[in-house]
């Protein structure tokens, strides 16, 4: 089949990104699902987010004539096809095999970002020359000097321009979610997982022939290969020492943009900018990390007024939807960055999966643009 006639398909039968999670839910492992749909504690945070996005509303306005809406956008010297990109996901490999080289090759198809994590299971020189010129990395910061110089040695190499900075992960979060469905690295050949093998073939087949998913990317700075130790290499060694020092050293060792993801206090937007960063992202992590956070477009307001465009501003969690990118575009984003929509569409569709979530994504932007009454995103603010 086509690539074009497969892109009509999945707009009859998967219309929505709702679609593709229902699907994506049946074909991938519970241990698999949980873990990308999990937050921490009672997960309280991730209805919150989803509420607070939804509570945005607009009034609309009419007799405009004829509307074509423009997204393309510009950001950090780059043009863009929309303004939105793939944030950064780690593990990827479990929720779907080779899932980082599908994405990167979506990314580059279609023009917008997507953002390789350092704990992905596949690595920078796997991924650059798949993803072209749209490549970002995203940093768990390392605590020794060696070890930072040298993944970010490997991200530029591969051809990655732009750095995302983790900045709200100071330790490893409580996911009682996913401890019970059982994730463990590396993963356990226990009953319950060999059932879920079983009765998921589709994701089973594709392991089997990619093998189990692996820290590809910083197993290289293990002693041992035994998984377990690389698991606890990590924790051991990434995150945790994160500080403006350590930021600006961060902005003098990498040559392109440097964003700080995870800001919800304008105060600490304000000393992103004191220090030359390019960019911040405002986002609680998808309310994966701290269950008592604030819903993070509640913080976009106040980060934008202080910071008053003295910086670019991103925004992720909780965004599901072309009006969801528009919430946060009128609030004042610059651009946004999603994640777990991408996952469902690569694990319901396969390789082409993340072409039709853009799809969504695009065509459901354009269409509230419309119903708003503006045909440009810089309008947004005069409504």
């Amino acid at each position: 089949m086509s690539y074009d006639k497969k892109r009509q398909e999945y707009l009859n039968q998967y219309p929505a990104i709702a679609d593709l999670a229902k699907k994506a839910k049946r074909r991938i492992p519970a241990v698999a699902w949980e873990y990308l749909e999990s937050g921490t504690g009672d997960e309280d945070l991730i209805q919150k987010n989803r509420t607070a996005l939804q509570s945005i509303t607009f009034t609309p306005r009419f007799c405009r004539g004829i509307l074509n809406p423009k997204i393309e956008t510009t950001l950090f010297g780059r043009a863009y096809a929309a303004p939105f990109g793939i944030a950064p996901v780690g593990l990827t490999g479990l929720m779907w095999p080779k899932i980082e080289q599908y994405l990167a090759e979506t990314a580059a198809r279609c023009q917008i970002p997507y953002t390789l994590s350092t704990v992905a299971t596949d690595t920078p020189e796997a991924v650059g020359p798949k993803v072209g010129e749209m490549g970002w990395f995203q940093l768990y910061p390392p605590r020794e000097k060696e070890f930072r110089q040298s993944l970010l040695q490997r991200a530029r190499e591969s051809g990655f321009h732009t750095l995302v900075v983790t900045a709200d992960v100071p330790m490893p979060s409580r996911r009682e979610r996913t401890k019970r469905a059982g994730l463990r690295m590396p993963p356990s050949l226990t009953p319950q997982m060999l059932w879920q093998g079983i009765t998921h073939p589709a994701w089973t087949l594709a392991t089997l022939r990619n093998g189990l998913p692996r820290l590809k990317t910083v197993e290289k700075y293990a002693t041992h290969t035994n998984m377990k130790f690389i698991s606890n290499m990590v924790g051991n060694r990434l995150g945790g020492t994160l500080s403006w020092e350590y930021c600006q050293m961060l902005k003098e060792e990498w040559d392109g943009p440097v964003i700080l993801k995870g800001i919800l206090h304008p105060d600490d937007a304000l000393q992103a900018v004191a220090i030359g960063l390019d960019g911040i992202v405002v986002s609680n992590h998808g309310a994966r990390q701290f269950n008592g956070a604030i819903p993070a477009i509640d913080a976009l307001p106040a980060i934008v007024e202080a910071v008053g465009g003295k910086t670019s501003i991103l925004f992720d969690s909780g965004v599901r939807s072309g009006l969801d990118i528009m919430r946060a575009l009128y609030l004042g984003a610059d651009f946004v960055l999603l994640g777990r929509a991408f996952i469902y569409g690569v694990a319901a569709l396969g390789h082409f999966g993340g072409d039709h979530v853009i799809e969504i994504l695009m065509d459901d932007l354009k269409n509230n643009m419309v119903q708003v009454g503006i045909e440009n995103l810089g309008d947004l603010q005069m409504i």
